[in-house]
C-alpha cells in the first residue's frame, strides 16, 4: 500500500468510493471525473505503479472483471483504456471501462 495513493486509500476504506464489485485482487468503482457517459474503473488491490510490472495472471483477471462489468451493467459502445507510466493521473494499475462512446470521436 502506498499511503499517498488515492486508490490505496479507497481500497483500505480510508477514502470513499462507489464500489460495484470487489474480490481478493481487484475493486471496481465509478470514476468521480467521468470522461464518458459510463465510466467505471477496474483497479488492482495491490499497488503496482506501472502496467509493465504487472504479472499476466493479474492483468488477465482484470480483463475478466472488465467483461463482467460490461455484461452486468449492459454497457454498449465501450472502450477499455490503460494509461501507462507518465500518462496516468494516478500511478496505480487500473483499467477504465468507458461506455456509450461515439465511434467518430477524436482521440
Amino acid at each position: 500500500m502506498d499511503e499517498n495513493c488515492i486508490f490505496c486509500q479507497i481500497i483500505a476504506g480510508k477514502s470513499p468510493g462507489t464500489l460495484f464489485y470487489q474480490d481478493a485482487q481487484v475493486i471496481v468503482l465509478k470514476d468521480i471525473y467521468p470522461q464518458a457517459p459510463v465510466h467505471w474503473m477496474v483497479i488492482s488491490k495491490k499497488h503496482i505503479p506501472e502496467f509493465l510490472d504487472a504479472d499476466e495472471s493479474l492483468v488477465g483477471h482484470m480483463m475478466s472483471v472488465a467483461k463482467k462489468v460490461i455484461r452486468e451493467k449492459h454497457i454498449q459502445k465501450y472502450r477499455i483504456v490503460n494509461n501507462g507510466k507518465g500518462a496516468a493521473f494516478i500511478d496505480h494499475l487500473h483499467f477504465h471501462v468507458l461506455g456509450s462512446i461515439d465511434k467518430n470521436r477524436k482521440l
